[in-house]
């Protein structure tokens, strides 16, 4: 697997939401999609954070939240990243090392490419 490069195990294109997207729109997006988490970016695509199916998890616990909120007051805004030429066993290792179950694979002129997901991983290990 050292030979494995994130860019070809990643999903593309990636479900995105711009900060000022209401939290209930942006829940309704992971179920609509039945995926984890969306990318939160800028105007020209570039990550500004990430929004997970744990986020909501949080959200619900502390009782919810006002229907006006917005993605910026609870997505997380210190993100790892990859980009598409990093071995996946290096970004494995990062997302056990931090239990984090999505990573965004960004690219320096066109922002985020691609994320990388537990569920690709897996997919590959069993040769789906």
């Amino acid at each position: 697997m050292d030979d494995v490069f994130v860019g070809r195990l990643m999903s593309a294109p990636v479900e995105t939401v711009r900060p000022h997207t209401p939290l209930d729109e942006a829940a309704a997006q992971l179920l609509e999609h039945n995926i984890g988490s969306v990318i939160v970016v800028d105007d020209r695509d570039f990550l500004e954070g990430i929004l997970t199916a744990t986020d909501f998890v949080r959200l619900a616990a502390d009782d919810g939240v006002a229907s006006e909120a917005t993605v910026a007051e609870y997505m997380s805004t210190a993100v790892v990243t990859a980009s598409a030429n990093d071995p996946i066993t290096e970004v494995a290792d990062t997302m056990i090392d931090n239990r984090f179950h999505h990573v965004p694979v960004v690219d320096e002129t066109e922002g985020v490419i691609g994320i990388i997901t537990t569920t690709d991983l897996t997919a590959y290990v069993s040769g789906r």
